[in-house]
């Protein structure tokens, strides 16, 4: 790997070695998970405590006609064995998603996709629960399945949420942002059009860890605790309340260590709520884990959006406009977890780097019989699909002009000058210079170089002595701007809750330091960033300080770790909690010293009079002072803490340039991913070694789904990618040595000026990646999903460019 990183600001080390702020640090919390140490979900084990396990659906739709279970009731471990209709009675058989439809909890007329939950047994261990399912008979009526998207809202269509009173079709909500009669005026008198049909196939998240769950009732105190796999604890709580119909303030939700989330661990499961009626029925702890096929096939995907995009530009390479038709697939259930006003999330930034003047985009969502869907993985809401589409479609523009795909994007850049800059659909980008990450991209490449090495090659497949057998040689481009950090809460909110995050932080008596947070992290490295957030502002040790998260009852409220929001806003929190600690600090010291407040200047992590640097106070000593009998000034309270609820006043805009280099062997279709150069810009970074990591997880996720994974159904609605054996994952082998380049540009919106540190989606960009591999294998239209299959279809001259047409 080669890295072309900014200076840090702050290269002062504490006694351990560490930066004081931000630089390179190894990550805290690997000291126990390199050991084996980590505690997680599954390693909860209570006294007394029973396993459960959950009977699914083979059938994607079909009506319920009984379900027996009298013979799991009589095996001998078995504690409970609950249905549909012995939720009904307690009320809970349906509960709400975050986008406000509910979701059955069990099955209690129909199922609507294959996978769907339809009993629940409780036994003595796991292996008699799931045992006791094969005891459960359950006669289906099967009913015709609505797979394809396309089809969903077709007349003859069923019917798959007649659970919805007046429901007479399969359309959840019609959406559109943007001016369409400017648009189309634009469209109507431009010299060029291009238009193209893609799909953005559904993916799964597919974390390391799958979901699960212990809960238990104490019947005694009436506190319920909830161990789970959750990226959102205090979220999960409130909903649990209202679910439930107990007082929030008897719930406590513990996010342990959380084996990846990736938005999979956003939402809440069925298998989560049965596991508290279990707890409740049996008076026991209840624990449920899924298996890896459960996750797969039940729990939320992302993508599915079929795209219509068009694109309006002059002969000379000038865009003008943009306008998209979308039909996206949400599954069964609406259950995406995107900000109240914005059921298509963010897409509306499909506008992306480029300046132009008009845009429109309409997005229709349906009904269909699979797994819910729509999850942020790896990106902020629905960025991903929208990056796909706009770098497609100005990649489809630059092969319809035969110019170049990097001298079409730096002629249409957003440039320096015009930030903050409105799209045309309504974002306010803060800040960026889109043509230095391109410039910078293309020299860690050698792109000219490598232009006329491509150049080079199909001359020679053209001539009289080719080898029919010689790699083709793709470059892709793609270039990409992300909305992270939501978000202002008088604009976002989910289920009401407002997307502001808590943050305290407290200085003990001796000089340590805790900060509670109320976001949950799933790999980001949280409690090495935070730590070096506050040290970065107040001077003290990042090992000195413990980030502390993942409980309801030892943190403040937030909502949660997801769309790439942990570091821009409760990060920010935690600046803004240092900060104010600083200044108490400061009023402190001067009661210490005997001065004026105004006679104090800082130094990292003191207190000292102007002109006599050797008369000063240190915060640990100030922290201690706090605790004293020194006499403070008239409203200085004791104590050395704050507590602090940030609401960031706008999102912050990462963006970066990616280069891709592949062969293609023209017989097989097979596909090797020879270089990848990736160009970021989020900002300082605050520990380039956790970005630089979340980076190579970005780039291998965009990689996967370029080449190799899909969840592909067929006709009947049966999951096809139910196993690793059928969801191909990439590995080491199909992923390069990456390329890594910055640059950095301050976000004048945030308190430390961190665009976004620490979250997959904010450093490599997995839809960038997904475009620049296909840019480069130079599939021209997606009319199926990406997969090796669709390359090899394209080596036929299926969607093949012309300039790679193979004779």
């Amino acid at each position: 790997m080669t890295a072309t990183e900014a200076p840090i600001p702050d290269v002062s080390t504490s006694a351990a070695g560490n930066p004081l702020g931000f630089g390179r640090m190894l990550r805290k919390e690997d000291a126990r998970f390199v050991r084996g140490q980590g505690h997680y979900v599954d390693d909860v084990n209570l006294h007394g405590m029973l396993h459960s396990a959950i009977l699914r659906s083979s059938y994607a739709h079909a009506r319920i006609v009984s379900i027996d279970t009298s013979a799991a009731e009589a095996h001998p471990k078995v504690k409970a064995v609950i249905t549909g209709k012995t939720l009904e009675t307690l009320n809970l058989a349906w509960m709400p998603t975050l986008s406000g439809d509910v979701v059955s909890v069990l099955a209690t007329d129909k199922v609507r996709f294959q996978g769907q939950e339809v009993a629940y047994v409780v036994a003595e261990d796991e292996y008699a629960a799931r045992d006791a399912l094969e005891l459960i008979e359950v006669e289906y009526e099967p009913l015709p399945a609505v797979v394809d998207a396309r089809h969903a809202l077709d007349p003859d269509a069923p019917i798959i949420r007649d659970d919805l009173e007046g429901r007479t079709d399969n359309k959840i909500y019609d959406w559109e942002a943007g001016d369409q009669a400017a648009c189309d005026e634009v469209f109507a008198n431009a010299e060029v059009v291009v238009a193209e049909d893609m799909i953005y196939p559904r993916v799964h998240p597919a974390p390391m860890e799958t979901c699960g769950s212990v809960a238990h009732m104490d019947k005694v105190t009436g506190k319920l605790t909830i161990w789970t796999t959750t990226q959102a604890p205090h979220a999960h709580r409130t909903i649990y309340a209202l679910v439930a119909g107990l007082p929030e303030q008897k719930i406590q939700v513990i996010s342990p260590d959380i084996g990846g989330g990736f938005g999979n661990k956003v939402g809440i499961y069925p298998g989560y709520v049965l596991s508290i009626v279990g707890s409740i029925v049996t008076g026991a702890p209840v624990k449920w884990v899924e298996d890896r096929s459960e996750n797969l096939m039940s729990t939320s995907f992302a993508r599915d959006y079929h795209m219509h995009g068009e694109i309006a530009a002059t002969r000379e390479g000038k865009i003008l406009a943009l306008r998209v038709d979308v039909l996206a697939d949400h599954g069964a259930f609406n259950g995406v977890a995107q900000p109240t006003k914005f059921p298509a999330g963010f897409f509306h930034i499909f506008t992306g780097s480029y300046d132009y003047p008009a845009a429109h985009c309409k997005v229709t969502a349906v009904y269909t019989n699979k797994a819910l869907g729509g999850v942020a993985y790896a990106c902020s809401f629905r960025i991903t699909e929208a990056v796909y589409l706009v770098e497609r479609m100005v990649t489809c523009l630059a092969d319809e002009l035969k110019m170049d795909p990097a001298e079409l994007r730096m002629k249409n850049l957003l440039r320096p000058e015009q930030f903050p800059y409105t799209s045309p659909t309504g974002w306010e980008y803060d800040s960026g210079d889109y043509p230095r990450a391109l410039k910078e991209a293309m020299r860690i490449a050698g792109y000219d170089e490598l232009r006329r090495e491509q150049a080079e090659r199909r001359a020679a497949a053209a001539g009289p002595d080719a080898d029919p057998a010689a790699p083709l040689m793709g470059i892709g481009l793609s270039f990409f701007t992300e909305g992270v950090g939501a978000g202002p809460r008088k604009h976002m909110d989910i289920l009401g809750l407002g997307m502001a995050d808590g943050c305290e932080l407290r200085i003990h008596p001796t000089g340590k330091a805790q900060l509670r947070l109320s976001v949950q992290t799933q790999g980001q490295g949280h409690e090495t960033t935070f730590a070096q957030i506050v040290s970065h502002v107040i001077g003290l040790p990042p090992e000195d300080i413990e980030v502390i998260h993942g409980d309801t009852d030892n943190t403040p409220f937030g909502l949660g770790t997801y769309g790439s929001r942990s570091t821009p806003v409760s990060g920010a929190a935690a600046a803004v909690a240092a900060q104010r600690i600083k200044d108490k600090a400061r009023i402190i010291a001067a009661a210490a010293l005997e001065c004026s407040v105004d006679d104090l200047e800082w130094e990292h992590g003191r207190w000292f009079v102007k002109g006599d640097p050797s008369q000063g106070k240190t915060i640990a000593e100030i922290a201690m002072a706090a605790h004293s009998s020194l006499e403070l000034p008239e409203g200085v309270e004791g104590h050395l803490d704050a507590s602090v609820v940030y609401n960031p006043p706008n999102l912050t805009y990462p963006f970066g340039a990616y280069i891709c280099v592949v062969d293609v062997d023209p017989q097989t279709g097979v596909v090797k991913v020879r270089r990848f150069i990736a160009v970021d810009d989020c900002g300082p970074r605050i520990n380039p070694m956790i970005v630089e990591g979340q980076v190579h997880g970005g780039l291998a996720d965009g990689v996967g789904m370029a080449l190799m994974e899909v969840i592909a159904f067929d006709s009947d609605g049966n999951n096809l990618g139910g196993s690793f054996m059928d969801y191909l994952l990439p590995t080491s082998m199909e992923c390069p040595s990456w390329e890594l380049g910055e640059t950095v540009t301050p976000s004048p919106h945030h308190p430390i000026g961190v665009k976004g540190v620490g979250e997959s989606a904010t450093v490599g960009s997995p839809p960038a990646v997904v475009n620049a591999v296909l840019d480069a294998i130079q599939v021209r239209q997606a009319d199926m999903p990406f997969t090796p299959a669709m390359t090899w279809r394209a080596l036929q001259g299926r969607n093949l460019r012309p300039d790679l047409a193979i004779e």
